[in-house]
């Protein structure tokens, strides 16, 4: 029965995607602003008010035992849908691209922010991967609508907080500005009901609902056009030198090839990837990477990640641009630097370390999960140096 009623709902979800582009832009200017600030509000009133101060976490005794679960529950998921030497992540699992890029550092940025990698004016070689939330590989109409962006800066100086990887410093986003789940026993939930492919029943489940995020993501999740040209939030905060917490987001100032073709009929699967491709044989992406400073413990927490920090609250700050040159990525070469390839926020150096319960899970989530789908490959994880033919050494 559970099966057969989530069949339906998922089959209505998936129809009502093939009109949304026609009826979205009509109803988002009424809607989406005001129900944000009304569902919002509502987890505010819900919430303890007992938070730790700027900056600081609050450590649960059961993260441990919360990311064990979800770990294992993710593992099982991949042996239950993939066959060893096909394995592919566990989340952000469909790769639309993987693009050489350089990042470079504002000269304008304030004296309080320049820390890390943002200490000084100056570029990074980056490989920066696009990728759907998974954990599917479904056709891009039919997926939920939030893209994935993990930008791996090269050439980074300095001791990591796992020796992993010697000399990068990873960023991850998405095009939603908050989590699914707002923590980790959430993310148990989730796992959960995705590992058994109900995973409607996350947000519909009569026993532990979740209908405040079901709401936000029919909000934020919308069609997507073209990969290059969303707004990626970091949704969970990092360090951003000995006593700051900040957001990160990156924003897009290209005009990017953006139809979904042949709606409302079905788009070719792949319709993402196609976009992208036309958009770099054409010329250069790019998009302005922000902090967003953590100005109040209570209305920008560190512990829930489904609290959208509000930006009238602290405006964002551009820090860097990260710059995507024209190249053909659809290459045997990119393929396999994507199956060798990590990103995970704990590639960081200790001035941008994660915050956050989802991520402390994220070290053991992402580093475990990495090293269960790269040996079931037979795929050497390795540590990617710049692309030779796009990009010379900076100083």
């Amino acid at each position: 029965m559970l099966e057969a009623t989530h069949a339906v709902l998922q089959g209505l979800f998936r129809l009502q995607r093939r009109f949304d582009p026609f009826v979205r832009p009509i109803l988002r200017p009424l809607f989406k602003g005001p129900l944000t600030r009304l569902v919002q509000a509502s987890i505010n009133l819900t919430r303890d008010r007992d938070v730790p101060p700027l900056g600081q976490e609050r450590i649960d005794p059961k993260d441990e035992q919360l990311t064990s679960a979800i770990v294992a529950d993710m593992c099982a998921h991949l042996a239950q849908d993939f066959a060893p030497g096909k394995v592919e992540r566990a989340g952000q699992t469909k790769t639309y691209s993987v693009v050489a890029a350089t990042l470079t550092v504002r000269e304008d940025i304030p004296e309080r922010l320049r820390v890390g990698v943002f200490a000084e004016p100056r570029s990074y070689d980056a490989w920066v991967r696009f990728s759907n939330p998974g954990p599917h590989l479904d056709a891009d109409i039919d997926d939920v609508g939030v893209a994935s962006i993990g930008v791996k800066l090269l050439g980074v100086a300095g001791d990591k907080l796992i020796d992993e990887e010697r000399a990068t410093q990873d960023f991850t986003a998405i095009s939603t500005p908050m989590f699914v789940s707002r923590n980790l026993k959430a993310n148990v939930a989730l796992q959960y009901w995705s590992r058994r492919h109900l995973g409607l029943y996350y947000f519909l489940n009569p026993r532990a609902s979740h209908l405040r995020e079901l709401v936000m993501q029919g909000l934020w999740a919308e069609v997507l056009h073209n990969p290059l040209g969303q707004v990626y939030y970091s949704c969970v905060p990092y360090r951003h030198g000995p006593d700051r917490a900040v957001q990160y987001a990156f924003h897009p100032q290209s005009k990017v090839a953006g139809k979904v073709p042949r709606l409302p009929l079905r788009p070719p699967d792949d319709y993402l990837a196609q976009n992208m491709a036309a958009s770099l044989a054409a010329g250069p992406a790019e998009f302005t990477m922000t902090v967003q400073e953590q100005k109040d413990p209570f209305r920008m927490p560190i512990e829930d990640a489904a609290v959208i920090w509000p930006e009238r609250l602290s405006p964002r700050i551009p820090v860097a641009c990260l710059t995507i040159p024209a190249q053909d990525f659809r290459t045997p070469e990119r393929l396999a630097l994507d199956r060798r390839m990590r990103i995970n926020p704990w590639h960081s150096l200790e001035a941008h370390r994660p915050l956050g319960n989802q991520n402390r899970g994220r070290l053991r989530i992402y580093s475990e999960l990495a090293a269960y789908r790269q040996a079931m490959n037979s795929e050497p994880h390795i540590e990617p140096e710049p692309d030779p033919t796009l990009h010379g050494a900076h100083p």
